[in-house]
């Protein structure tokens, strides 16, 4: 007999097992798939460390989330850079000064910059649906142009949805950045890829002898009055066996091509917004800068999520969903033993740092209790 249940044997799972481990807990984890470390699972081929459900990248400014993963792995620095084709020509992501630079003519560039660098700070990132509001016309005609050229097909593609249809917390995630730094994640101080892979860090995370592991078993198995606690790191939706409605989701679909040839791409990252029906081409040998003679590349193809068919990666926050949301949450007011986690348990759409941080607020309110 263990006295926690932990659904979910990726990022947020394996915290709060540990965590639990090392305050005397006996935990059993457990997960639906055949491997740990859920969407950031990763495998070498090849000689090159492949993220296999797509571009993982470790980005914080929270001391704490660094320094706790920091005991499981050592961070190969890399700082995350992405480009888009936009007029057959690569940009930077986020939108910035050098993107002006290479799209428009030398006259029109210094006007465009003068103008952003009058109305907001250098350094400074504004989300697009922001810049659309500006009365000066030539930042609306920036806008305008950064809207349609970058913003509006890509996220009709990734989400489904237009981007005023989403929450800001969704729109607001790829902002215009008033400066030249390419890096996607310029203010963020801890940037790096664990140096043996984020599947090689979850399971030291989860070797503590008060855990056990248990893949391709399912939480219905389960006799969940075994557990004075459980932490949940599936849908919440799905616990609930969709009760009150099913809460929607993206999912992806990502088709791998191994090339020999040393490199595929100028980038680990390219995003086409506007071609193709695949959002980006990852490139897996940037991340740990792998010496191959070969190079792995992935096309990603965001599709609707339906029950059965395929996995839910992202939840559609919008309006009527987070009703639906809060819904299911008041439904757990009559289960205090159990915890909802992850991106898919408190339906939000978490960076790993996040995950991460919330996984650490979660067991210290349990201990507390």
């Amino acid at each position: 007999m263990k006295d926690i249940l932990i659904v979910g044997a990726g990022i947020s799972g394996a915290t709060i097992a540990n965590k639990l481990a090392n305050a005397g807990k006996q935990v059993l984890v457990i997960d639906e798939k055949n491997h740990i470390a859920g969407n950031c699972y990763d495998k070498r081929e090849d000689g090159i460390m492949v993220h296999q459900y797509g571009a993982h990248i470790f980005h914080t400014s929270i001391k704490e989330v660094y320094d706790f993963l920091s005991q499981f792995t050592t961070f190969t620095d890399y700082q995350h850079q992405v480009k888009a084709v936009i007029q057959g020509k690569e940009v930077p992501v986020p939108f910035n000064f050098n993107s002006i630079d290479i799209l428009f003519d030398k006259n029109r560039a210094h006007e465009l910059k003068d103008k952003l660098l009058s109305h907001y700070n250098l350094d400074s990132k504004v989300p697009i649906l922001e810049l659309q509001n500006a009365e000066d016309k030539d930042l609306q005609f920036l806008a305008e142009f950064v809207y349609e050229n970058l913003f509006l097909h890509y996220t009709l593609k990734q989400w489904g949805l237009r981007p005023d249809e989403l929450d800001k917390s969704v729109s607001g995630r790829v902002p215009v950045y008033i400066g030249t730094d390419d890096r996607y994640f310029p203010w963020d101080a801890y940037q790096g890829i664990p140096s043996q892979g984020y599947t090689k860090m979850i399971e030291n995370i989860l070797n503590h002898e008060n855990i056990e592991i248990q893949l391709n078993t399912k939480f219905c198995n389960l006799n969940s009055d075994d557990y004075e606690h459980i932490f949940y790191a599936g849908t919440i939706d799905g616990f609930f066996d969709y009760k009150l409605g099913e809460l929607p989701y993206r999912s992806e679909r990502f088709e791998n091509q191994t090339i020999t040839k040393n490199y595929f791409q100028s980038n680990s990252v390219i995003n086409y917004p506007n071609e193709h029906e695949y959002t980006r081409i990852i490139e897996h040998k940037y991340f740990l800068n792998d010496k191959t003679d070969k190079t792995i590349i992935s096309y990603e193809y965001p599709e609707a999520y339906e029950l059965g068919k395929n996995d839910p990666y992202y939840p559609i926050i919008k309006e009527e969903t987070t009703k639906l949301y809060q819904a299911y949450l008041e439904q757990t007011k009559y289960l205090p033993y159990i915890t909802f986690i992850g991106r898919l348990g408190d339906y939000k759409y978490y960076d790993m740092d996040k995950a991460v941080n919330r996984a650490l607020e979660v067991f210290n309110l349990y201990q507390s209790q």
